[in-house]
């Protein structure tokens, strides 16, 4: 299985590299500004290019020639995940090519969410409950479940993309949690941890590139296929949303805090600032690399919980984070800084 984890790291970096070249071609490149954004010279985008491509030429040869490992299993919710990224990226390919509307680009990323949760909903149908056996919620609360599920997780990512190679670091991570959870005898699913293999390994190819100093950014095109691919593989995975919950858990919970920041001071919430956990440790002397290696470690430590800690126990390493998260929130409260960065 690992040899596909190579197989896509390999294309990963072919396919970064030529679209890394493409964009610089067209001068579809991010621009410093002076201001938010940290870095000194143009940076390609189209990172969701390189990605899409490079981990469905894996996944589609799989499916069409070899599908090893049951993959003809899922292959109907591989299918939704194809299309449901597919549109995503071209949204984003768009919105770097010439920025649109911030709400037209959330309504059309919200209705093709939509409309996959539609699709897999079902997989979210019952639930584990953390005090044993499973709660029922019927095929509509599953879909509703996962539509919520799914826009958190792109959104989360998308924002995270603040840092180079933070959101795809974190995104690494929590492929590979869910890769060695269902590969356990307990949760024992090969063809979802082969699929997670892939994407880990699509991910580190770019990450090569993409780690500080970065030399092509995620986009918008990237930001959402890699939150929204996260979050099919915990739906697919039998709801291992537990596994992909903790490994977020930080950059989730940073950005309810901001969210509320924002309301409370009457901003829109979609609004570009320096309130992130990532830009405050920055502002506090932190070193780019030095943060994003943090966010790596908490990320690896919660993950790694998920594989021998029973559900209930995960439900008090969450309620642990929230508590921190709120402690703070209250210390950046109490001493605010100000400043300039790439990023929202």
């Amino acid at each position: 299985m690992w040899l596909f984890f190579l197989i896509s790291l390999a294309i990963s970096l072919v396919v970064t590299a030529l679209v890394r070249y493409i964009a610089l071609r067209l001068k579809i490149v991010d621009t410093p500004d002076g201001s938010r954004k940290r870095h000194t010279v143009s940076v390609p985008l189209l990172g969701g290019v390189a990605l899409f491509v490079s981990f469905w030429l894996v996944m589609l040869y799989l499916l069409g020639w070899h599908p090893i490992y049951g993959l003809d299993r899922i292959s109907n919710s591989l299918v939704a995940a194809f299309i449901g990224s597919l549109i995503l990226v071209l949204i984003g390919i768009f919105d770097e090519m010439k920025p649109f509307s911030a709400t037209l680009r959330l309504a059309l990323t919200l209705l093709v969410i939509f409309i996959v949760a539609g699709w897999i909903g079902g997989y979210l149908s019952k639930i584990t409950n953390p005090f044993g056996g499973v709660f029922e919620l019927g095929l509509s609360v599953g879909t509703i479940l996962t539509f919520v599920w799914l826009a958190g997780m792109t959104y989360t990512t998308k924002i995270l993309d603040g840092l180079d190679g933070l959101a795809t670091g974190v995104v690494i991570i929590g492929s590979l949690m869910i890769y060695f959870l269902t590969s356990t005898a307990k949760f024992y699913q090969p063809n979802v941890g082969l699929v997670a293999l892939i994407f880990a390994g699509t991910c580190l190819g770019f990450l090569v590139f993409n780690f500080h100093p970065a030399k092509i950014f995620l986009g918008e095109s990237g930001s959402l296929f890699v939150g929204f691919m996260l979050g099919i593989l915990a739906v697919i995975g039998g709801g291992k949303l537990a596994t992909a919950l903790l490994v977020m858990a930080v950059p989730i919970l940073d950005l309810a805090r901001v969210m509320y920041v924002r309301l409370k001071r009457g901003q829109p919430i979609m609004t570009g600032d320096r309130e992130h956990l990532h830009f405050k440790l920055l502002d506090r002397g932190w070193s780019e690399r030095g943060t994003v290696l943090l966010y790596y470690c908490i990320a690896t430590a919660f993950g790694a919980t998920t594989l021998f800690l029973q559900s209930y126990q995960k439900l008090i390493a969450l309620g642990l984070l929230v508590v921190a998260m709120i402690a703070i929130g209250w210390r950046i409260a109490k001493s605010p800084l100000e400043g300039g960065s790439r990023g929202v």
